[in-house]
This record gives C-alpha cells, sequence and structure tokens, in this order.
C-alpha cells in the first residue's frame, strides 16, 4: 500500500490517547496464561504483534475470549499444539515462547513470516540449551522446532542488555528448581518482572542481575497503559511542526522506557509529565508537548535499551536540530525488522537529510529543510514506516511511502489519531 503524505502548515493541535503498550500486552497474555484461575486484561493491543501472542496461547489450549476485556480462564498449564505455533512477525512472540515452551512437557515448533525467519534467534537458543533445552533450528533462525524437558538453573551473563533475552530466560526459570540469575550490563525495559512481581513470582533484582525462583503465579486483573513507543511519533511530531501542542493521555512512564524524554530534555525540548501515577505496578502519566527550537546532543552508553525502538524517529527529529548529533553504542538496530541503520540512512537521505551510516548508529547533521518529492521504503518495518510519516509532515514536497499497510503490525490507529490533530 502506497501512502502520501503532505507538509503541515497550522501545527499540530489536541489532545489525543496512544494505543495499549505493545510490550506490556504480550506479557500479559503469557503470564495470566501460565496463572491458575481466571484473569482480567483490561486495555490489551490491538496489534497484530500482540494478537500472534494472544492466538498462540489459545493453540496451547488457554481459555481465551476477547470481548471489551480480555477474559484468560487457565489451568496454569499449556497443552500439546495440533499446529505450528505462527508469530507472525512478532520477535518477541518467538523469543518469550521459545522461553516458555523449551521447558514443558511436549514438543512444538514456532514459526514467523519471511521477514521474522530472517531475524536472529542465536541470543536466545544459546542460555537456553545451556538449560538443557533441545532446540533445532535453521541456523539459529526460525522455524525453532522444540523438544520440551525439564530444564535447570543457570547463572547467565549477557553481553547484550536486552529485555527480550532476559525475559525468555526468566520465563523458562519459572519452572526450574533452584535460582536462575540473568545479568546484563545495562537494565533494559523491566516490564516482565515488574508483572512477574505483580502476580507474586519470587523474583529479585540487584542491581543489573535478576533472580527468579520457581514459582505459582496468581490470576490478577492488569489494565495496560498506553505505549510510549507509539506515543513517541507524536512527541517528535511536535516538538518539529511549528505551532503545534499536543497532550498525549494514559502514556506508560516506566523508567526503563523514557529514554526519549531524557534526549528530548537535553535537546531544549518543550515536555512536561501530567498527573503521574501507579497502574498494574507500571508508572504513567500524561505527556504535553509543544514545538520546540532544538540543539543537537549525543546519545550513547546505557540510554540506549530505554529507547532503542525510538531511534528511527529520533533521526527524524534530529535532523531539526541546530548541530551535529551522534547515535552510537546502537548496533542492535541492524537486528530489528530490518537493518533500521542502514535503512533510516538510505530513505533519510532521499528526502534531503544529511545523515551518515556509522557501524553503530548515526551521525545526523542540523537543521536541514527536507524537501521531499520522492518515494521512500518501508523494507517490512512498521517503524520505519511510521518515522517516515512523520518526517513527510515537514518536508516541502508530498512524500509518498511504499508498504505503509507495515504500520497495522502496532499501531492500526496511527492515521486516524493523526488526521485528529
Amino acid at each position: 500500500m502506497k501512502k502520501t503524505v503532505q507538509k503541515i502548515t497550522r501545527g499540530l493541535k489536541g489532545e489525543i490517547t496512544t494505543p495499549s503498550d505493545k510490550s506490556i500486552s504480550h506479557r500479559a497474555v503469557i503470564l495470566a496464561s501460565l496463572a491458575k484461575g481466571k484473569s482480567i486484561i483490561k486495555n490489551f493491543s490491538k496489534g497484530q504483534d500482540p494478537l500472534s501472542t494472544l492466538q498462540i496461547c489459545k493453540n496451547l489450549g488457554v481459555d481465551i475470549e476477547l470481548q471489551n476485556d480480555l477474559i484468560i480462564n487457565s489451568t496454569g498449564k499449556f497443552a500439546s499444539p495440533n499446529t505450528n505455533l505462527d508469530c507472525g512477525n512478532s520477535g518477541t512472540t518467538m523469543r518469550f515462547m521459545a522461553g516458555v515452551l523449551a521447558g514443558q512437557n511436549f514438543n512444538s515448533t514456532l514459526i514467523g513470516d519471511e521477514s521474522l525467519s530472517k531475524r536472529p534467534m542465536k541470543r536466545v537458543i544459546e542460555p537456553l540449551k545451556l538449560m538443557g533445552a533441545n532446540i533445532i533450528s535453521n541456523n539459529f533462525q526460525a522455524p525453532l522446532n522444540i523438544a520440551g524437558k525439564s530444564l535447570h538453573c543457570i547463572d547467565y551473563v549477557s553481553k547484550l542488555a536486552s529485555a527480550q533475552v532476559k525475559s525468555c530466560i526468566l520465563l523458562a526459570g519459572l519452572n526450574c528448581d533452584g535460582k536462575t540469575k540473568f545479568t546484563e550490563p545495562y537494565i533494559s525495559r523491566d516490564h516482565t518482572e515488574r508483572m512477574l512481581k505483580f502476580m507474586e513470582a519470587d523474583i529479585s533484582t540487584n542491581n543489573t542481575t535478576t533472580t527468579i525462583q520457581k514459582s505459582e503465579l496468581k490470576p490478577q486483573t492488569i489494565e495496560i497503559c498506553g505505549d510510549i513507543s507509539s506515543a513517541a511519533y507524536f512527541i517528535v511530531a511536535g516538538l518539529i511542526i511549528p505551532n503545534s501542542e499536543i497532550i498525549i493521555k494514559n502514556v506508560g512512564l516506566n523508567p526503563t522506557r523514557t529514554g526519549i524524554f531524557e534526549v528530548v530534555k537535553k535537546m531544549g525540548g518543550n515536555i512536561e509529565i501530567l498527573d503521574f501515577r501507579n497502574i498494574s505496578g507500571e508508572e504513567v502519566g500524561d505527556i504535553k508537548i509543544s514545538y520546540s527550537q532544538l540543539k543537537a546532543c549525543t546519545i550513547e552508553g546505557e540510554i540506549i535499551p530505554k529507547l532503542i525502538d525510538e531511534l528511527p524517529v529520533i533521526a527524524v527529529l534530529a535532523t531539526q536540530a541546530e548541530g551535529t548529533t551522534i547515535i552510537k553504542d546502537a548496533q542492535d538496530l541492524r537486528n530489528k525488522e530490518s537493518d533500521r541503520i542502514k535503512a533510516v540512512v538510505t530513505e533519510l537521505k532521499k528526502l534531503g537529510a544529511d545523515i551518515e551510516e556509522t557501524q553503530d548508529g548515526f551521525i545526523i547533521n542540523g537543521k536541514y529543510d527536507l524537501q521531499g518529492g520522492c518515494e521512500v521504503e518501508t523494507y517490512h518495518d512498521h517503524r520505519l514506516a511510521m518515522s517516515l510519516y512523520v518526517a513527510g509532515l515537514i518536508c516541502r514536497h508530498p512524500v509518498c511511502i511504499n508498504g505503509f499497510e507495515w504500520v497495522n503490525i502496532s499501531f492500526p490507529e496511527f492515521e486516524s489519531l493523526f488526521s485528529t490533530l
């Protein structure tokens, strides 16, 4: 699907609520399926990725009904599936479910679409094998054929700060006798740890080490907040489109996810948090953004895991900041739905940005008037599609985005919310 985007001249104004947090939705349906009894999940994400996780839990025998809320009645155990378990485009689904399924008493196969089947799974397969897992893959890529068996605990030190790898090992550790430990170089997003604690698992964190012991999860009512990664596109648009003033309601403000706030403040952007509160173990608030004169900065080190998904749209933001913005230590961007470093540089250059690719990030010179007047590609990557849409809103000439339908992976309401502003 092609989508043409034109420059906005009057600013973005109004109040919106972004869709439910996709990351928390994945965790909620998996953990509720592992808890014996009835759980209620409010505000579950309707994005294709969480729906892939939901369908897999159904295929594993869990009684799930999607009404206004998600109602899950579970025995606390999964049943052997009679079909391959399709993760669609979702790397989160595949990596999480690999951890869950490796310790079951049945065999299963995780598959994905063409894009997901090219993504690296070695990062979860290797530690799972250290726990005794029996997994056969296609050179560490999908499909993953898992022969379920009892696992043992490990004390794993990861070179990568990755919430997906951490969650995989913690989910596997739920069924292991003893203590399973996971240590990472920086703290990655901690939604899994928070929800496990909310559901009364035996879990603790000390610095960058998380420890879990065999636990019986308690069913809960879980209310899912708005997705900060979805809010990021409106934050950036509000900052770079003159005369804009936006309030985004009910956004998750988990400290392991708020790197974009730190960057915006470092750049001198006008951003304010209103009505700060706590819901189901997660910090939540409303965000107020207005057009700003921005200055460049360097983005590196331990902040990177806190904004890894937002870096493509932060690159768009940096084109409108005075000076040279340097983004580094983000080499994991090359292992997403696309090689996001190469893709962002290639497509923003088409629009007239002064951006250079490095091995682990970007160098972006601003402030530049983006020209547009061309076609750009999404590489089957929803975050790139949305970032290019935001860039198109400030281009002198219309921009045609090829493959815009990939936005539906995480944010089917994306365009309609922009229309309301």
